[in-house]
């Protein structure tokens, strides 16, 4: 088959006279008092044919509907009625021959930026989404995005490895998925959450720098942020602290950014303390794109009698300028916001036209309005309870005012380091430690962690960029017998060790070098990157929040022969 001659952005002015061939989809069909206009439409763009009366293919393009396969074979001309916004708007293409080369039947969705169909419709369709141009920038902007890290990857000595599929179930956080096995009946493999271990023996292995655009999987409940299989960048490396891996990282951002949006990102980003994030902004992934900071109320309050704040370890708020534009019903809907991120109840004040009202207002004298600084307009925001619950209710709330009040600008950039973390966190309910991390992230002091692993820090760090975490990452456990106290402290039987770990545990007698990384989000950097707010927008075919997969009908039911060769049994 002959190759075309150029894509459909490619003419203007400069090739007028010329003869050229193009391919492509008929994107909309105009029939003009007997001249015959076709948009065709390849990946890169449009350029108008035009098919005039007399022209021997003339009946064939009285059939030609949107969506029909088409070559064309004709010369540049300028256009009577120029499109300033299209980048050929200035020409059109006497067409002197045309090829059919596939018809349509019409499309179930519009294909055009703008779409009123509904979610499912376009999932279910989704090879037909994906012809929408601006579905398609999406995926060229994360293959140029992907390309880019790549590169500079390479550039510092990395070697791009793969790792397998089908691992070990080492349930420790989300659910696995489970592959059963045909050769081993009752005997499964597991998806791999992500090539942590792997990783890790890579750097057993010696070969220091590795790192893989990985397909990783976790069955956990979706939002708008997170799908069942995603995929990361997996970065490792060996004879590295905190500052060389938060480094390498900055070095990826900053040349990405460069490279695929032209905007220049400002290194060494931020660092601040995961308690500084809480204390602050109520969110271990804080945006920095807007103040609204948190306060400490917990004195003021103290000595009054407030029913509503009585016996509460904290009384924690923020103060809101803008409180003349809130009205009693959306402060009913705050506190559901408030109520659904782990905050008991919600209480205001509020001064407007010199006059104090509020949940509150009856317990505030003059002298506590002075104290608090609530000034002319303005609305104070209290929640009261435990640190952590208080925190993230009036994060949430804080995220909620900022967009709500357009206090968000979306042009700029912020990164930062959240650093300083803790390496557990406890379970109350079941009387145990979790790893906050995962049971693999190295103590600050290991000597902390045996005595005292309550007060235990990790050698851990989050990249976050404009409220969303986009990497996280450790400097890694290299010695056996930290590896072990670990898994001690999260209360792992030596059985349980064995039948998980056992192979890892083996490894790390073997002179382990010192190593650390961070893997990056890929479908929530090229998410932000893109400026769109749901991650399925940057995934070629995504599930939906239910977990569905509309166009294949997935999950399925399968053959009861498939079933029985692998010796399964599903119950009622």
């Amino acid at each position: 088959m002959q190759h075309y001659t150029h894509h459909n952005n490619a003419l203007n002015m400069s090739h007028l006279g010329q003869n050229v061939y193009l391919k492509g989809w008929a994107a909309k069909v105009r029939n003009l008092g007997g001249l015959i206009f076709i948009d065709l439409r390849d990946r890169e763009g449009i350029t108008q044919l035009v098919v005039k009366p007399g022209n021997p293919f003339y009946d064939l393009a009285l059939i030609i509907r949107n969506e029909f396969v088409i070559e064309v074979k004709g010369v540049v001309i300028e256009r009577e009625s120029k499109n300033k916004v299209l980048a050929t708007g200035d020409i059109e293409v006497d067409v002197r021959e045309l090829v059919l080369l596939n018809s349509a039947e019409t499309p179930p969705i519009m294909i055009t930026d703008n779409t009123d169909a509904l979610e499912d419709t376009r999932l279910k369709y989704r090879y037909l989404d994906l012809r929408r141009p601006v579905m398609q920038n999406y995926l060229i902007k994360r293959h140029e995005i992907t390309q880019a890290i790549r590169q500079v990857l390479v550039e510092e000595g990395f070697l791009e490895l793969e790792t397998p599929i089908l691992g070990k179930s080492t349930p420790e956080g989300a659910r696995d998925y489970l592959v059963p096995s045909r050769l081993y009946p009752g005997s499964f493999y597991a998806l791999p959450q992500s090539p942590q271990i792997y990783k890790q023996l890579f750097m057993v292995a010696g070969l220091e720098r590795y790192f893989q655009i990985a397909r990783c999987f976790r069955d956990e409940d979706l939002r708008a942020d997170r799908q069942p299989e995603f995929t990361q960048v997996d970065i490792e490396a060996s004879f590295v602290d905190m500052d060389d891996v938060q480094s390498i990282i900055e070095k990826i951002m900053v040349k990405t950014f460069k490279k695929v949006l032209n905007v220049d990102v400002q290194a060494p980003f931020i660092k601040m303390s995961y308690q500084e994030a809480m204390e602050k902004y109520g969110s271990d992934k804080p945006d920095m794109r807007y103040e609204l900071l948190i306060q400490d109320y917990t004195a003021f309050f103290k000595s009054m009698e407030l029913p509503l704040f009585q016996g509460k370890q904290v009384i924690r708020g923020l103060v809101f300028d803008q409180g003349q534009g809130v009205t009693r019903k959306r402060i009913e809907q705050y506190t559901e916001i408030v109520k659904k991120n782990h905050g008991d109840m919600l209480a205001y004040v509020r001064m407007q036209d010199g006059a104090v009202s509020g949940s509150i207002a009856k317990f505030l004298n003059e002298e506590h309005i002075k104290v608090l600084g609530l000034t002319e307009g303005a609305i104070m925001f209290f929640v009261a309870g435990e640190f952590e619950r208080v925190s993230q209710a009036l994060g949430a709330l804080r995220i909620e005012l900022a967009t709500e009040f357009k206090l968000i600008d979306d042009r700029v950039h912020k990164f930062l380091w959240v650093v300083d973390w803790p390496l557990l966190e406890y379970s109350e309910e079941e009387k145990r430690f979790y790893a906050k991390h995962h049971p693999f992230t190295a103590p600050v002091d290991p000597e902390v962690l045996k005595h005292n692993p309550k007060e235990a820090m990790a050698k851990a760090y989050d990249l976050v960029l404009n409220g969303y975490e986009i990497g996280g990452g450790s400097i890694r456990i290299h010695n056996q017998e930290v590896q072990r106290l670990m898994f001690d402290t999260l209360g792992l039987s030596q059985e349980d060790i064995v039948n998980r770990f056992g192979f890892f545990v083996d490894a790390l007698k073997y002179g382990t070098p010192p190593h650390g990384g961070l893997a990056l989000g890929l479908d929530r950097v090229v998410m932000l990157m893109t400026k769109t707010t749901n991650i399925k927008d940057v995934v070629a075919f995504p599930k939906t929040q239910s977990a569905k997969d509309m166009m294949m009908q997935a999950p399925s039911d399968v053959d009861p022969i498939q079933l029985e060769e692998l010796k399964i049994k599903v119950g009622e």
